[in-house]
């Protein structure tokens, strides 16, 4: 069945513009003009996409996930129209077929550059909810996206499997590393659904360093990744699996108790250990709880938070899925999350989604930060509603709109 194409209206209103202006703001042109200039694809000559525009596009059609891309790019162009200057696309008729020609020419990399560059951890250290015991609070989960049913998206990403047979759409499997005080994705590695989550997750615990606390979940709790994750410096706490032998070995005045894990017995060396610190708890009266709980840590000097308070904080973990549910339905609002039809530009589109989600979340951080509160305490679909509806004034508004507000 043939889609119904969604329009942004007779006349984009002036807050869609504004919308461009803030993401301008989050990825300067400069440094848009940087990666692109590394990467060899900056644009060669005036006429035609400028190829700045197509990154800007691309966040922007993460906003508009309905919106068909022609309308899109109008509302970039004029969006950053000073930035381009008034001849930038006159001649050039703008179709869908040349958006997603012009976007193969740039590719993923400036954008991968863009996101690894620019969003980092960034909560304020007295924000309610970022920071326990001097450390920042990470978290480390993986997750899919589906995308359209080409077979060139389906040979290259394959799909889900289910009961009878594979699932409707290809999906893209991804690992990423959460402030689970701001909700921002800081860092994440992508691949097709056959890669593990594990093996996505090796590059990602590398960001890790001493200032953070990273808590995961029990797929996460296998002795070569615990090793990596030392290997940062960082502090780690998390879920055992439920087959995992831990033998007591020292209870320590908390309740607590010393054990350690082991290498796989498989593995052509000999097997090795290392000490870790477990606690155990359960969740009384709490619907849907399990019937116990253990985690493991390298937390276990003498000023060590108690275990009690471990154990409180592991469950900051569950923010990690709040942030993947924030880009994945409200962001994308859609059944198929990813719009693009090619792998190279779902690689792009992957990095463009995080791009602008990370943006947003910098709004509601600096927003709460003013008002004391926790970031995320305030509304994500509320904020998505602010950016494009009801943006102030960020230099990126149309000359004509420029001078009817002076007027």
């Amino acid at each position: 069945m043939a889609r119904t194409k969604a329009e942004l209206g007779a006349g984009a209103r002036l807050a869609d513009y504004l919308t461009v202006g803030f993401l301008a703001m989050q990825c300067p042109p400069g440094k848009v003009k940087q990666a692109l200039e590394k990467h060899g694809v900056q644009s060669k000559r005036r006429r035609g996409l400028p190829h700045e525009v197509l990154v800007y596009f691309v966040m922007m059609m993460v906003l508009y996930a309905n919106v068909a891309y022609e309308d899109v790019m109008r509302v970039v162009v004029e969006g950053l129209r000073t930035m381009l200057g008034e001849s930038g696309l006159e001649s050039t008729i703008v179709t869908k077929g040349a958006i997603s020609q012009a976007r193969g020419l740039v590719g993923e990399a400036p954008l991968r550059q863009l996101y690894e560059e620019q969003v980092r951890p960034h909560g304020p250290v007295d924000m309610p909810g970022v920071m326990f015991h001097g450390h920042r609070v990470m978290a480390i989960d993986g997750s899919t996206l589906t995308m359209p049913d080409e077979k060139a998206n389906s040979d290259f990403y394959g799909h889900l499997s289910g009961g009878y047979g594979d699932a409707a759409f290809p999906v893209i499997r991804f690992v990423a590393m959460t402030e689970c005080g701001t909700h921002t994705i800081c860092f994440a590695k992508h691949g097709s659904f056959k890669e593990g989550e594990l093996t996505l997750a090796q590059s990602v615990m590398d960001h890790a360093d001493k200032s953070m606390i990273v808590t995961a979940d029990r797929g996460f709790c296998g002795y070569e990744f615990w090793q990596r994750g030392l290997r940062t410096g960082a502090k780690l706490l998390f879920r055992a699996k439920k087959s995992q032998s831990l033998a007591r070995r020292q209870t320590l005045p908390d309740g607590s108790y010393l054990s350690e894990i082991r290498s796989d017995k498989n593995l052509k060396k000999k097997v090795q250990t290392t000490v870790v610190r477990v606690i155990e708890y359960t969740l009384d009266g709490i619907p849907d709880a399990e019937s116990s709980y253990r985690l493991i840590t390298n937390w276990m000097s003498e000023d060590a938070p108690s275990a009690v308070e471990l154990a409180a904080l592991y469950h900051r973990r569950w923010s990690i899925e709040e942030s993947f549910d924030e880009f994945k339905t409200h962001l994308a609002d859609r059944k198929v999350i990813l719009r693009s039809k090619k792998p190279e530009l779902v690689k792009q589109e992957f990095y463009a989604l995080l791009l602008t989600h990370a943006a947003i979340r910098k709004l509601m951080t600096e927003a709460a930060d003013r008002t004391q509160q926790s970031a995320v305490d305030l509304s994500f679909i509320h904020a998505v509603r602010v950016l494009q509806r009801k943006m102030p004034s960020v230099g990126a508004i149309p000359p004509k709109a420029q001078a009817g507000m002076a007027r």
